[in-house]
């Protein structure tokens, strides 16, 4: 059984995306003698040719266009492999809080891109609601946390400005029943304001739904049982935002808040730090605010 080289493997897609042996062996600092060499004994193993070399710049043949998507691969899965079995530099866990409302979709990419920088880092990801969480970061319990809140507490950082909307089933009609029925998680930031923003414009409403249960409150909107509402861009597809024409009030910006940032002392939890920043300033549609 013949057996592919990886660095063989890699001097031919150098060669490939640099478009010459040139180019290639100046990037893996190797003589262009030894480059072509190596690409010679690969045509040789394989018994194919794998580059034109008729024309002014080096093509690759179809069988070398077949070759290069295994190429890829192969180099990929042997760099994850030393990596994974060789990378002792960063090790250990690291505690992330998020609200329930704001993990999608944002967290799964950013768990995703640190899971790449970090494999031998293990995430434990904490679900609450931002009073626990600012509690649990108080006591040292959580290495970072995120938070949706009007404002800013001292030591965090405003990473996006959001509004609220209202939610309903799709074409539902609980939205113009008296009084509002409303369906809400009995610790929701959002609650209180909401309650303020119906009790100014002079609308009746009753808490139809008073849960601890997320799946429970969207159970109940979907059912068009009752209404509630989140920061927009985070609803669940199964439901929508009302077109409620001014029958409901306008309600509160939120912040959607960072606390932990990076100080330069630890690279895990800076990086960590850096992807929540991008993905949650990548998601907002107002003006970033200072915090």
């Amino acid at each position: 059984m013949r057996n592919l080289d990886i660095t063989t493997l890699r001097s031919f897609v150098a060669v490939a995306d640099s478009g010459g042996v040139t180019r290639a062996a100046g990037f893996l600092h190797l003589t262009q003698s030894a480059v072509s060499m190596q690409l010679k004994r690969l045509e040789e193993m394989l018994g194919l040719p794998l580059l034109d070399r008729s024309g002014r710049t080096i093509a690759l043949t179809a069988s070398g266009e077949q070759l290069l998507v295994y190429a890829r691969r192969m180099i990929a899965l042997n760099d994850e492999v030393i990596t994974r079995l060789t990378d002792h530099a960063f090790e250990g866990e690291i505690t992330l809080g998020v609200p329930h409302d704001v993990v999608y979709p944002a967290v799964p990419q950013v768990l995703k891109q640190f899971h790449a920088a970090f494999p031998r880092v293990k995430v434990q990801l904490e679900a609450s609601y931002t009073r626990t969480l600012k509690e649990q970061f108080a006591k040292g319990e959580c290495d970072v946390i995120v938070t949706t809140e009007i404002g800013v507490d001292q030591g965090g950082e405003t990473l996006a400005t959001k509004p609220l909307v209202w939610l309903g089933a799709p074409g539902g009609a609980a939205w113009r029943q008296r009084p509002l029925p409303l369906a809400f998680c009995r610790y929701c930031v959002f609650r209180p304001h909401i309650v303020a923003a119906l009790d100014e414009m002079g609308i009746p409403w009753e808490m139809s739904v008073d849960t601890e249960s997320d799946r429970t409150i969207e159970a109940a909107v979907s059912a068009d049982l009752a209404v509630n509402a989140m920061i927009e861009g985070t609803q669940p597809p199964y439901l929508e935002v009302l077109d409620h024409g001014g029958a409901l009030p306008a309600l509160p910006l939120q912040q959607i808040n960072l606390y932990g940032a990076k100080d330069g002392t630890d690279e895990v939890r800076d990086t960590l730090v850096d992807l929540l920043r991008n993905a949650f300033s990548g998601v907002q549609t107002l003006r970033l605010k200072a915090g």
